[in-house]
């Protein structure tokens, strides 16, 4: 018995450094996502609001003045399909495929905040857990020093996996609410064009 929980016992200290590490790079894209949020946030404020306002007021006939208000220079993923949409207007199939074309890449935009909102609460723990024996093992021969290091590992751990997760949370809750937005917006012009949905 003593046997099987060395081993665990070691196979748990042998993870601590890949936990951290990825824990790190977590935090890393966190950072990176919260760059990239602000930019779709502010390209929103901009432009997604007169856009709106624009694809309210559509009626059949006046559809194909949408391509003339488009922003030149706004690549963002709604306005990328709006314009493809335009250029393919008689073909219901291409509306369509474009339609389910925006959703799969919505879905691909969000994967990372849902990764940062799901592995960071877990890598969390581990990094919480892993030192725990250590520094129980510290507690118990007297070793304060390495007792108090291995609690500074535990709990530095779990602050960053929250961190990240809690980043990865409130970025997919907006982003998920732009996109059902942006995806309304578009099946309403699709529908405008003739095709059914």
């Amino acid at each position: 018995m003593n046997l099987i929980s060395d081993i665990l016992f070691w196979i748990s200290n042998g993870l601590l450094v890949p936990v951290i590490v990825i824990l790190i790079l977590l935090f890393l894209r966190s950072l990176l996502l919260i760059g990239s949020f602000f930019g779709q946030y502010m390209n929103i404020r901009r432009s997604g609001r007169a856009l709106r306002l624009r694809i309210e007021g559509l009626t059949p006939e006046t559809a194909g003045e949408l391509e003339k208000f488009l922003p030149e220079n706004d690549n963002s993923l709604s306005v990328r399909y709006l314009r493809g949409m335009l250029s393919h207007k008689d073909s219901p199939a291409h509306l369509r495929r474009l339609l389910a074309d925006f959703e799969i890449e919505a879905d691909k935009d969000l994967s990372s905040s849902k990764t940062l909102t799901k592995l960071g609460p877990m890598l969390g723990l581990m990094g919480t857990l892993i030192p725990m024996g250590p520094a129980l093992v510290g507690l118990s021969t007297g070793d304060i020093s390495s007792m108090a290091y291995n609690m500074q590992v535990a709990f530095a751990t779990t602050v960053v996996g929250l961190f990240s997760s809690a980043i990865g949370f409130l970025t997919q809750q907006a982003k998920n609410r732009w996109y059902m937005q942006d995806l309304t917006n578009l099946e309403y012009v699709a529908e405008l064009f003739g095709c059914k949905m």
